[in-house]
């Protein structure tokens, strides 16, 4: 009699305790890992040694480019420049100088659209359209999409999955489009420093003024400067 008692003692705990899991990996999110992961999450940081990548978003600021390709060439840095499909359409010869230079070239969308708010089709288009273009100029498929203004949802991780892409977002933001100070976005860029980073920028004229004093701070702290795609290479 106590033996069976305690059998079922201890299925209702056993019992009690799936139903607390499942009901954390549905509500919480914190234990879903458990059973799967997550492949289509968005990436916030690299796993490179050592390593650190600027990102440039592009849909403005074509007025620095030039100059700072020129300051990347001269100190043999690689980066990843996220365009947007409509500005490939406006400034194609800008955007095979950025290829010319050897630079990643990733997909910010085509329109510039808040992709939290756009269904599964529409986040497909957006992404679809900036590839096209982006091929049609220089006969590269980029597989890494950042959504425009870091904004997404559901829809876009699973369309991004679904057009092969990896969401990239950042571990540091510069802010550079709005806080035009070269100082505040110098201290962001190299504050506290670790390896991985994910640093987002814009082609600003404070960014551009302080672009080669980053370079030279992480060189001379024996950092890499690499593409997203080298610095995450281990998280794929």
């Amino acid at each position: 009699m106590k033996s069976k008692v305690f059998v079922n003692v201890v299925a209702n705990v056993v019992l009690v305790a799936v139903v607390c899991i499942v009901a954390l990996a549905v509500f919480g999110g914190g234990v879903i890992s458990v059973f799967s992961e997550n492949k289509n999450a968005p990436i916030y940081r690299g796993n490179g040694e050592n390593c650190i990548s600027l990102m440039i978003n592009v849909y403005w600021g074509n007025e620095y480019l030039e100059e700072m390709l020129q300051i990347l060439a001269k100190h043999n840095v690689k980066c990843t420049f996220f365009v947007g499909g409509s500005w490939v359409a406006k400034y194609p010869e800008l955007l095979k100088a950025i290829a010319d230079g050897g630079h990643e070239i990733g997909n910010h969308g085509y329109n510039h659209k808040q992709h939290s708010k756009l269904t599964h089709l529409q986040n497909s288009d957006e992404i679809l359209a900036c590839n096209r273009m982006i091929f049609a100029t220089i006969g590269v498929k980029p597989t890494l999409f950042m959504p425009p203004s870091g904004d997404f949802g559901e829809n876009t991780l699973k369309s991004a999955e679904d057009c092969g892409m990896k969401v990239i977002m950042w571990s540091r933001d510069t802010i550079d489009w709005r806080d035009k100070n070269e100082q505040v976005i110098y201290e962001r860029c190299t504050k506290n420093i670790k390896s991985g980073e994910l640093i987002l920028m814009h082609p600003t004229l404070c960014t551009k003024n302080v672009l080669e004093n980053v370079i030279k701070y992480y060189q001379e702290s024996g950092f890499k400067v690499v593409t997203v795609s080298e610095n995450i290479s281990v998280s794929l």
